[in-house]
């Protein structure tokens, strides 16, 4: 009984350390249809987009680089009015989404 204790609260440790949850996945999914995928699709732009590819980068990168436009810290008119509106959940719910998908 001892062990089934200890290995459950070792696997809820385990699964609370994630990132990403299926709920944040999917409020992601429906803020990249809604904004993102306008221009950078969701596994890949359109082939004369000159906008790069977003599905299977890196959560961390991607949230980096939606936390610099939105604070204007990186420059870029479109993504800097775009990012601007969003909530820090909205930016780790968008990397989460992006990240999960296989390019």
């Amino acid at each position: 009984m001892k062990l089934m204790v200890l290995s459950g609260a070792l696997m809820l440790g385990l699964l609370s350390t994630q990132p990403v949850n299926a709920a944040s996945i999917y409020a992601g999914q429906a803020r990249a249809a809604a904004v993102c995928s306008q221009c950078h699709g969701i596994k890949t732009p359109s082939a004369d987009a000159p906008f790069p590819p977003l599905a299977g980068r890196d959560f961390a990168y991607l949230k980096s680089a939606l936390e610099q436009y939105r604070d204007k810290t990186r420059k870029n008119d479109i993504m800097n009015a775009l990012a601007g509106s969003l909530s820090d959940d909205d930016i780790a719910n968008v990397a989460a989404y992006y990240a999960e998908i296989k390019p």
